[in-house]
């Protein structure tokens, strides 16, 4: 198969679909990449790397999306690249179509394969391409946080972790899987007073075990939000429903109600935000105040840290790239139940019932599509 690696083009997105280590393994199983010029330069590779890996570099995307049969990248199409997508292109990627209708609708005119990381699914029914990111999100999103509170960029001017004699900031975090656990020990680490909401309560027990006392578990109600929000100097949004919009948690009503210069940070932005007043900021701009209340909705966190995100995405997309390479998209789909999860459109069919319903679409089973123009 002939794969493409095209440079990112988000604001300050830094990472790439493929390191040159990972470029050798599909040369060694016998395909042939393209990568466009610069892609893996923001993270210290340079072309030549590449070539020695045994790619051929291209001088620009269009050349990369044209002469490929998949392309692999990071973060979702941008119009641009949307509009180089052909008719039964595989593309492979994160995509958050759930919150972005015109992505969606472009998809749809594409007739592109079109695989999402962030919904692919494993034997334990967990997200294996989505949790490397959500790790280093979650990470990232408690030093965001303390950034936040600093008075120069409008918070109240605490220190995370307090001093002898003063009290820590109290650090309250919506959601308990690989986002919040990874923030709850970020947030330890720094001696805040954490406090971790959840409704599923086996997540709550296997926090507790972890931290041993060092946090608050607590079972997330409406109540519980608002009480715990309202006391809060920091409040991580780490809420995912796989391939849906977020849901809205805390109200405008309830972040007026929070303490003047405290700060959220919403790490769901990817999928719309679970704060009614977040929306989606870049590295150039991350945070706005609203009721005086810090916002950094950064909808691509861990570009900041490209380097470190690289290496681990591509850790596990590497055997996923390599089955769809190998097999062809039909039989790796059709193979393996929790890969075909991450088939949201295909030939003008959209394939992940959240999106479908998100925006009133019509939704065909993701092993019937494939079928159907097999």
């Amino acid at each position: 198969m002939i794969v493409g690696v095209p440079k990112e083009i988000k604001n300050h997105e830094y990472r790439v679909g493929m390191i040159p280590a990972c470029v050798r393994e599909l040369i060694i199983h016998g395909h042939q990449v393209y990568v466009e010029k610069n892609a893996g330069q923001g993270i210290g590779f340079s072309d030549q790397d590449y070539i020695s890996a045994g790619a051929e570099i291209l001088p620009t995307a269009e050349e990369v999306f044209a002469k490929s049969e998949m392309i692999v990248k990071v973060k979702e199409p941008q119009a641009v690249e949307r509009a180089m997508l052909r008719e039964g292109q595989i593309l492979f990627t994160y995509l958050h179509l759930a919150p972005d209708f015109p992505q969606t609708e472009d998809l749809i005119q594409s007739k592109a394969v079109c695989i999402a990381y962030e919904t692919v699914t494993d034997e334990r029914n967990q997200l294996p391409l989505l949790a490397p990111m959500s790790e280093v999100a979650g990470r990232m999103s408690i030093q965001a946080g303390a950034q936040a509170l600093e008075k120069s960029k409008g918070g109240c001017g605490l220190l995370i972790g307090g001093v002898p004699g003063v009290e820590p900031a109290k650090v309250v975090i919506i959601g308990g899987g690989v986002v919040g656990a990874s923030a709850a020990r970020m947030a330890v680490g720094l001696r805040a007073d954490v406090t971790v909401l959840d409704r599923n309560v086996n997540t709550l027990r296997r926090l507790d075990e972890e931290f041993q006392g060092r946090i608050k578990v607590v079972y997330s109600t409406n109540e519980a939000i608002e009480r715990h929000v309202t006391q809060a100097d920091l409040v991580i949004g780490a809420v995912l429903i796989p391939g849906a919009a977020a849901p809205k948690l805390v109200t405008q009503e309830l972040i007026a109600k929070m303490k003047p210069g405290s700060a959220v940070v919403d790490v769901a932005i990817d999928q719309g935000g679970c704060f009614a007043t977040s929306h989606a900021t870049t590295h150039d701009a991350p945070t706005y105040i609203v009721d005086d209340v810090v916002h950094y909705c950064v909808a691509n966190m861990p570009g900041a840290v490209a380097r470190t995100s690289t290496f681990a995405l591509n850790n596990a997309t590497l055997p996923f790239i390599l089955n769809l390479a190998d097999k062809g998209y039909q039989e790796a789909l059709l193979s393996d139940p929790g890969f075909l999860k991450g088939l949201n459109v295909i030939h003008g069919q959209v394939t992940c019932k959240e999106v479908a319903e998100n925006f009133n679409l019509s939704y065909v089973a993701p092993e019937e599509a494939i079928k159907m123009f097999n």
